[in-house]
């Protein structure tokens, strides 16, 4: 895939923030900084906070373990790079690790789709079907889902950086961009295949991605009709809060990745791309865990006790020591 004989360019230069005015890079890296620790943090504490506590245990909160484990591996895949970068004068990448980046970024990343449309079925499955839940949502049939996401992302990763890096490089070498990313590393491929494989590679990404919105409408078009039929106002709401934090992340998820894939062609700014980009690569990883934390009461409360139990056995550690 990356032989010598495919391609004579050993290395890219991430542009990146190169463009922005030298005195709001210090800002950028403290402003970023600080958001991944944060996602670093609020996610380490929910998986946490479900491994540790038994009443947690349940298809719902052990999707949305998994959940944190894809967002943090994401972010690791792009964040430290882009920390790196925006305070170093050599932005350099090797073929080989620019390669890397790219399948971990698009395998953790569908992986994050693939286990939002699972969850948006077992919201569905909890409201439409009780009765049938823990037959339907068993242990094994959840690792499975969990387990299939996995694989399913981990393909289309390995699928698209092949179509990628077969293409030949042996022009320009700067990517407009803080990571290797497909579109702007398309446009410094060389060969008569590059229109087919940007065509065939746009395709399968908005496919599944399509895909797994199209199945979480229509978890919760049947949500929506199972919950009108409950005659009680407070039935209703006890009913949909179920679900809330997953449809605002659902919401914020798609709304950011739509605002980035289906922008309307024509000029764009360098320094405007790069700034939406991150919209989507740092603010909605940022996001996700404080919407999961806040929007659901089960989950605030046992982290609370998660929380207060740990600094009590490390106070009560300090103490004796």
């Amino acid at each position: 895939m990356l032989g010598p004989n495919r391609t004579s360019t050993s290395e890219f230069i991430l542009v990146g923030f190169s463009t922005f005015p030298q005195q709001l890079l210090p800002v950028f890296f403290l402003l970023f900084l600080l958001m991944y620790l944060f996602t670093l943090l609020g996610n380490l504490l929910i998986m946490a906070t479900v491994w540790s506590e038994r009443s947690l245990h349940t298809p719902m909160y052990l999707f949305l373990c998994a959940l944190s484990v894809s967002e943090v591996l994401y972010t690791v895949a792009v964040i430290p790079r882009m920390l790196a970068d925006l305070l170093s004068a050599h932005r350099s990448i090797t073929l080989p690790a620019c390669a890397g980046q790219m399948f971990s970024s698009f395998t953790f990343g569908f992986t994050h789709s693939f286990l939002l449309t699972v969850m948006g079925c077992d919201c569905d499955v909890a409201i439409c079907h009780p009765l049938r839940y823990h037959v339907l949502m068993s242990p094994r049939g959840c690792a499975c889902l969990v387990g299939w996401s996995w694989a399913g992302g981990s393909v289309m990763g390995m699928v698209v950086t092949m179509a990628i890096f077969q293409l030949s490089f042996c022009g320009p070498n700067e990517i407009q961009h803080f990571f290797c990313h497909v579109p702007p590393l398309l446009k410094l491929a060389r060969g008569d295949d590059v229109p087919w494989v940007a065509k065939d590679m746009g395709l399968v990404c908005i496919t599944a991605l399509l895909g797994c919105f199209l199945l979480i409408l229509l978890s919760y078009a049947f949500i929506v009709a199972t919950i009108l039929k409950i005659p009680s106002a407070e039935g209703r709401h006890k009913a949909f809060s179920t679900c809330v934090s997953h449809l605002t992340v659902v919401v914020v998820h798609y709304g950011f990745v739509s605002v980035i894939y289906l922008k309307p062609k024509g000029p764009h700014s360098v320094e405007g791309d790069t700034l939406m980009a991150t919209t989507y690569t740092v603010l909605t990883p940022f996001l996700s865990p404080i919407i999961f934390s806040l929007r659901n009461k089960e989950l605030k409360v046992t982290m609370k006790i998660f929380i207060s139990k740990f600094f009590s056995q490390m106070w009560l550690a300090f103490c004796s020591a």
